[in-house]
């Protein structure tokens, strides 16, 4: 894990992609992708850090297409971000893996907010 990573802008937990992860992250400017990055861009020209603190609340761009990231974005506007990154860490301790079956993890897959909050919260 590599806490320092932090959470991206468009809610992507990149302190959990692991030790050996290509990127510098989001938060440190280090993503090779920043440049095609559409949630990068928009916060960017909104003024915003992140996704989650812009007002348009129900967004679907680039990265917030994936179900998971969004649920991120949607956990980090109502609990902040320090919470959702201290809980994520707290669960891939206890074994809950963000990439387990490729870029498939434990975290997706749930049928709504609520129960993706719930199991972020719990850890189960």
């Amino acid at each position: 894990m590599r806490t320092e990573l932090k959470i991206a802008r468009c809610g992507l937990a990149c302190a959990l992609c692991g030790e050996n992860a290509r990127c510098g992250g989001c938060g440190l400017e280090g993503c090779p992708d920043a440049g095609s990055c559409e949630n990068r861009r928009c916060s960017m020209e909104k003024g915003v850090g992140h996704c989650y603190e812009c007002p348009e609340e129900g967004c679907r761009k680039g990265m917030l297409s994936n179900p998971r990231i969004f649920g991120f974005s949607a956990f980090a506007r109502k609990y902040g971000e320090e919470r959702l990154l201290s809980c994520l860490i707290r669960n891939e301790a206890a074994g809950v893996r963000y990439h387990r079956d490729g870029l498939k993890g434990d975290y997706d897959g749930f049928p709504d907010l609520n129960a993706l909050f719930r199991f972020i919260l719990e850890g189960k």
